[in-house]
């Protein structure tokens, strides 16, 4: 399977090496011209606001979309999850707005308030082991939209059709059980 990580700041080099030990063929994708031959584009978590201006500038914003449109399935983690989101609280920052949710930045506090706990995840089996680093919570999502995770009662994991988001950092972790849920789940489906 060719599996794209979208490659303009933050830990894509994480999400690429995750793929790659399940088999993927793995595309970092800086132009719009990366996208091709792709079943699914992972965003990685950084800093949302520069990821999304450099998409802006690089026209990734618009290819993305296409791509999107096109049936191409993209998981966006912490900062990926922000660009997916048609509403972000208090900010104006470039989004695709390709996942109806209303999406608060940082809501987990600042870097020294990270921290790692095991949740409940629809699709897993065992609970899968989460690091939260300045992640955003997914305060509200639209029609259609299914909740896949929660903690705290606040949403963290969601999906629609071929596009998930998750407030977290999976590929900080040894386990690549949501990398694989987004290869047989979301690519697949």
């Amino acid at each position: 399977m060719n599996v794209g990580v979208l490659a303009l700041q933050g830990d894509f080099r994480e999400h690429k090496l995750m793929l790659e030990r399940l088999g993927c063929s793995v595309q970092e994708v800086r132009l719009p011209k990366h996208l091709e031959g792709l079943s699914g584009v992972i965003f990685p978590g950084g800093e949302s606001t520069t990821i999304g201006k450099l998409m802006v500038a690089y026209q990734m914003d618009a290819a993305l979309k296409k791509f999107a449109a096109s049936g191409g399935a993209i998981w966006g983690t912490c900062a990926g999850a922000i660009l997916l989101a048609t509403d972000i609280v208090d900010s104006n920052q470039p989004r695709l707005g390709l996942l109806e949710m209303r999406i608060r930045r940082n809501a987990f506090g600042r870097q020294v308030d990270s921290f790692e706990v095991p949740l409940e995840v629809a699709g897993l089996v065992a609970p899968f082991h989460t690091v939260f680093i300045r992640a955003p919570v997914i305060e509200s999502v639209g029609e259609g939209v299914e909740v896949l995770s929660s903690f705290e009662g606040r949403i963290v994991v969601a999906r629609k059709d071929r596009i998930m988001a998750s407030s977290f950092h999976p590929e900080l972790t040894n386990d690549s059980r949501l990398h694989q849920l987004f290869l047989e789940k979301v690519i697949g489906s």
